[in-house]
């Protein structure tokens, strides 16, 4: 098979295509005919030597996330025949034409999505629903807030919120950026470059943040929180260490949690596959969760793909697409 290799630690230019074996599922796994695979940051991490994949991921063949036809099934899977149209989560190794996973951390295509559309889904929906909704416990008449909003995270927390009844704000770096967070189902998007997200939404507070960028917004979150509110870490893009007041934390009685999803014990991740199988996927099939894609590249294009990210220009998801002829 063809796959997308990290022929080095660096820029995306270490991206290259080249020949390897195609995986065999061991029992509990499937294999599958990638059609689409999502490009996430932890990708362009890895490529850049920053975030080593987990045991039994392949080294050096990123991809956390892909979409395809079942073509062989391992000892003791069920539900799956060869045939099927999946998405799927794993620890690695989706920029290639086939990808073994295990067959619980497989979801169904979702009726009428294409397999890009269906690509985009399961590393974001899966860190959404498990750190805005199992760790951050948000609730029908809360108030939200994410930043990054633009991004394929921002862009599937701002809809899972909205439709869960939560009063949604978000950040984003351009008035573009803005205008999309708000046609998403914001109700309202801040300029984080133009405006003070801070004095805009101290008068209301929040009671759930979801922060991908640490440094300085550490207090800056923690200032805007109700009582008993919840800030939740999945990333520190401009750093991991930021100064806060204690005594504010405990006067509020604040709760400081976060995640990394791709470590995880694959009993977990079935888990959490399950739920969200059992409270999203009907609104994806009700059609009030949309995907968003802004640029699909051939799996040829990965390297396109990964300055792309890196540009911040996109808005939503970035997707390979991957023929196996």
């Amino acid at each position: 098979m063809k796959a997308v290799v990290i022929t080095a630690p660096g820029a995306p230019e270490v991206l290259q295509v080249q020949e390897r074996s195609t995986p065999s599922p061991a029992p509990g796994q499937v294999l599958v005919r990638v059609h689409a695979a999502g490009i996430n940051r932890p990708d362009v991490a890895q490529r850049k030597g920053n975030y080593p994949p987990p045991a039994g991921a392949p080294v050096d063949i990123p991809g956390l996330e892909i979409s395809g036809i079942v073509e062989a099934c391992g000892q003791g899977v069920a539900r799956w025949k060869e045939g099927d149209a999946v998405c799927a989560l794993l620890p690695g190794g989706g920029y290639a034409e086939y990808a073994v996973v295990d067959a619980r951390h497989c979801l169904p295509v979702p009726q009428g999505w294409s397999f890009a559309e269906a690509a985009s889904l399961p590393e974001t929906v899966f860190t959404v629903w498990h750190n805005v909704f199992q760790r951050g416990a948000l609730q029908a008449g809360e108030t939200f807030l994410v930043h990054g909003g633009s991004s394929g995270i921002g862009i599937t927390a701002i809809q899972l919120a909205k439709v869960w009844g939560a009063t949604v704000y978000a950040t984003a770096g351009s008035e573009e950026k803005c205008r999309a967070c708000e046609e998403l189902g914001a109700d309202r998007c801040l300029n984080y470059k133009t405006q003070d997200f801070t004095e805009e939404l101290k008068a209301e507070g929040v009671d759930v943040v979801l922060d991908m960028i640490g440094g300085e917004y550490i207090p800056k979150n923690l200032g805007l929180l109700k009582p008993d509110g919840r800030l939740v870490f999945i990333n520190a893009m401009q750093g991991a260490q930021g100064q806060f007041d204690v005594r504010q934390v405990m006067q509020k009685r604040l709760t400081i949690t976060g995640s990394t999803l791709r470590p995880r014990p694959a009993d977990f991740k079935a888990a959490l596959a399950a739920e969200i199988e059992q409270h999203v996927w009907p609104l994806l099939e009700a059609g009030k969760f949309k995907p968003v894609l802004y640029q699909t590249f051939d799996l040829a294009e990965a390297a396109q793909a990964h300055a792309l990210m890196e540009s911040s220009a996109h808005i939503g998801k970035i997707v390979l697409t991957v023929s196996n002829d």
